[in-house]
């Protein structure tokens, strides 16, 4: 039987994210070049507009002020920025789609993404103003969307109002970014901005259940020129090719998934449907799991109607025949050291005893949010990290770390490293001069980890490389109709708290979404 998936490539990008072009920090082109490094589409999106804006008030003013420059800003610059979106484009390699955001206290916020590679900015003064300027755009040939973003937060405080949802402009939204994971009221990554927590029925689980049908989203809303900074969000498509035409239609069929941080290939079907796939009633459906995650997997649960129906864990999965040949993932990360430290990396892994298949670099933007923070001089550069992949067995990484600023914030840099070696192989680091050797068999064994001084020096550390069984599943689940509205989805949680979430596969009795 055919794989759903079988036309289709996986591919990765942030499409809800900010620089200096309007109220954030860092430049286009430093966001543009970092979105390269470890992404294949992005939109760079500005702040635009908030018509609902909260009355002038002493004790927010400087909040109302740093929005007003931000859209000024922002308006002015428009030209320039979509020149640089289009210098940065290139088909076949690497997308770039223009964009802008909209606060709506009422509804809450938009991100609005233009297919092509220009527009103008949308300065609608309530949803139903901007949607009908959508449509009239794509009358005209101009097509673009409208998804909502962090929509956790409680309605009227610009967490989403579901009566404004609509699948015309929001195929997608989004179920995590910085701001935290809106999946349900019990989650990993909790809200924690200053906006307040999450409100269950500003979540997917709570929208999933009046009927509506939409796809999945990870994103950064990162504010320091780092699209696809590490562990803050991330979006997977399975598309034909890297073309904007491909992603764009990914998107709207909704076989869409978002993941935290590292790189998954997940593919989900119900009855040889993708994700994303609106089917009429079935009596019998069978739930496909194909996995390649970016560590050791913890569980893979299936979601029915809000519902865990089940879980798979490792004892589910049979181990791999044994094989003079590992494939394996090596994840190197750089950092730590002394506090408030900044420390440049020169740093090269070698590999002998094996071949590297895929390089994924796990690099992270400077942690600041608010446009009160950082620093805008044009000294400063956001783009801060480079990895170059030498040969088919060396890869080299510049980079600079700042000590993490606390015991739970994680500020290193890295690179994972899918692997193909014999367990006699040996991985042979160079970090700033120093030299430093493992082997194969050592880091099956377990995590390894260095100081290129003394303690309180930075550090490096080698995560233990998983054997395949563990990164790599394939599982399927049986199942019998339950109602005539019945949805599914998949959740992935890895060893490393590293998670993801399929879009859901819908039966529904009119099959027109």
């Amino acid at each position: 039987m055919k794989s759903p998936f079988g036309d289709y490539t996986a591919y990765f990008g942030d499409l809800h994210n900010h620089c200096g072009v309007s109220y954030a920090h860092g430049s286009l082109s430093d966001a543009l070049r970092n979105a390269r490094e470890q992404l294949d589409f992005v939109s760079v999106t500005g702040h635009a507009h908030w018509p609902d804006m909260p009355e002038p008030d002493e004790r927010i003013q400087y909040i109302i002020d740093f929005h007003k420059e931000g859209f000024a800003k922002l308006k002015k610059g428009w030209p320039d920025y979509l020149r640089g979106v289009a210098r940065y484009n290139k088909e076949g390699e690497f997308i770039v789609y223009p964009g802008f955001e909209i606060h709506f206290n009422s509804v809450g916020d938009r991100t609005i993404m233009y297919k092509g590679l220009k527009g103008e900015i949308l300065y609608a003064d309530y949803i139903e103003h901007l949607e009908e300027w959508l449509r009239q755009l794509r009358l005209k040939g101009q097509d673009a969307m409208s998804f909502p973003h962090h929509i956790g937060y409680r309605k009227g405080t610009r967490g989403i109002d579901w009566d404004s949802f609509n699948p015309e402009f929001s195929p997608v939204m989004e179920l995590i970014s910085m701001h935290g994971c809106s999946e349900g009221s019990e989650n990993t990554r909790p809200f924690l901005h200053s906006m307040g927590g999450s409100d269950w029925e500003s979540t997917i689980q709570y929208g999933l259940s009046k009927g509506n049908v939409f796809g999945f989203l990870g994103n950064t809303d990162h504010h320091s020129a780092h699209p696809g900074s590490y562990g803050h969000g991330v979006s997977g498509v399975w598309a034909t090719d890297l073309t904007r035409e491909a992603i764009w239609d990914a998107l709207y069929q909704r076989r869409t998934y978002a993941l935290t941080g590292d790189r998954m290939d997940l593919k989900f079907s119900l009855n040889g449907s993708p994700m994303g796939s609106v089917l009429k009633p079935v009596h019998r459906r069978t739930c496909s799991v194909s996995l390649k995650a970016g560590g050791a997997i913890d569980c893979v649960d299936i979601v029915k109607n809000n519902r865990l129906v089940k879980r798979f864990s490792s004892t589910d999965i049979a181990p791999a025949k044994p094989s003079p040949w590992i494939h394996s993932l090596l994840y190197l990360e750089l950092g730590w050291g002394e506090r408030n430290k900044e420390v440049k990396w020169n740093a090269k892994i070698d590999i002998e005893g094996g071949t590297i298949k895929r390089v994924e670099p796990r690099f992270r933007g400077l942690e600041v949010v608010s446009p009160v923070e950082g620093d805008d001089s044009k000294s400063v550069s956001y783009y801060r990290s480079k990895c170059l992949q030498n040969d088919d067995q060396s890869v080299s990484i510049k980079t600079i770390t700042t000590s993490n600023p606390n015991n739970s914030t994680n500020c290193s840099q890295g690179v994972c490293l899918e692997l193909m070696t014999r367990k006699s192989g040996v991985v042979k680091l160079r970090l700033n001069g120093k030299k430093f050797e493992f082997s194969v068999k050592q880091l099956l064994e377990g995590a390894r980890t260095g100081h290129l001084g003394n303690i309180d020096s930075p550090a490096f550390r080698i995560h233990r490389m998983p054997v395949k069984h563990e990164w790599q599943w394939d599982v399927s689940f049986k199942d019998t109709k339950e109602t005539e509205q019945d949805q599914y989805y998949v959740r992935v949680r890895q060893k490393n708290d590293q998670w993801a979430w399929s879009s859901p596969v819908f039966i529904r009795q009119e099959t027109e979404a």
